[in-house]
């Protein structure tokens, strides 16, 4: 029953003539992906990062969102930068994924300050099957825009601002700056994919020689409705082991870790308790992250960084 509720919500929901609804996945841990969402962050790191990330959202209803990222970025030469990244997203009859390639150059301000501009460039797949999954619980299954399931495919170009430390960060970014249709039937579009921008922030405090303080905020939004904001704050211990709190506002709060397996391999994971409208029908949403940092061996770092 929950999973036809669902359904006929989503069905609802793309079916409103140029929806500018928040198509973009969610992060609870978007200070660890964040080349996915920001393309100036590309080699920012110095070294060769790896990050698999999954994403159950809303527990207990069936066909909720459900997404997985693998992404990696380098450095290329003095102050260039490169990466790639992939999305797979589901949320009921819908699937999207996009493969994304990113270019960033960094300029050096002095000292320890850096100021990196990127560009994201790369294609959407979208499918939506409406006739497949759909048309048979309908009373008339050849009914318009349920007679077939529907595949599309776009380009999209993104963009960004890193601008750092090896204590702090502020960056701003538009990763989709292209509008797209999710379904176009007989001329008339239907669900369009809007622009949004992501301003995220961050800094390390020295607690004392083993525990370091790190929060971090995310401000999210398409440019013609509220935003959503994110606030997040880890302790961590010895370089190795991290525990958080997150705060997604009038959505959900949370808690997270992170554990250093070696030097080169992390695995964090990510709880978000719902406090929304959706808490009678579903309790949380789960994240599991996993990072690889592979060393360039001839190539001396500047100093840890620690986002």
């Amino acid at each position: 029953m929950k999973k036809l509720y669902f359904t006929l919500f989503l069905v609802f929901v793309i079916g409103i003539n140029n929806l500018s609804a928040q198509q973009d996945p969610h992060y609870t841990q978007y200070m660890y992906n964040m080349n996915v969402i920001n393309p100036a962050y590309a080699g920012s790191k110095e070294n060769l990062s790896i990050g698999l990330l999954y994403r159950k959202q809303w527990v207990d209803i069936e066909d909720a969102p459900t997404t997985f990222t693998a992404s990696g970025h380098s450095p290329l030469g003095k102050n260039v930068g490169v990466g790639l990244s992939l999305i797979s997203d589901k949320i009921g009859p819908v699937e999207e994924q996009n493969a994304y390639a990113d270019f960033s150059y960094t300029l050096n301000l002095g000292g320890e300050h850096r100021l990196a501009f990127g560009l994201k460039a790369g294609a959407t797949f979208h499918k939506v099957d409406l006739f497949s999954q759909i048309a048979s619980t309908l009373p008339d299954p050849t009914d318009g825009v349920f007679s077939e399931d529907i595949s599309n495919a776009y380009m999209n170009l993104g963009t960004g601002v890193f601008y750092y430390t090896n204590k702090y960060y502020m960056a701003f970014s538009v990763p989709n700056m292209l509008k797209g249709k999710h379904l176009d039937f007989n001329g008339r579009q239907y669900g369009n994919d809007v622009s949004h921008y992501f301003l995220t922030g961050g800094y390390v405090f020295d607690i004392n020689q083993n525990v370091k303080f790190k929060p971090f905020f995310m401000v999210k939004s398409a440019f013609d409705v509220s935003p959503s904001l994110d606030l997040s704050t880890n302790f961590l211990f010895n370089d190795k082991f991290e525990v958080g709190a997150t705060y997604r506002l009038e959505d959900s709060f949370g808690a997270m870790v992170n554990y250093a397996i070696s030097p080169n391999v992390k695995v964090g994971y990510a709880y978000d308790h719902i406090v929304s409208d959706l808490k009678v029908t579903t309790p949380s949403s789960h994240e599991i992250i996993l990072l690889f940092d592979l060393n360039f061996p001839k190539k001396v770092s500047r100093s840890p960084r620690y986002f």
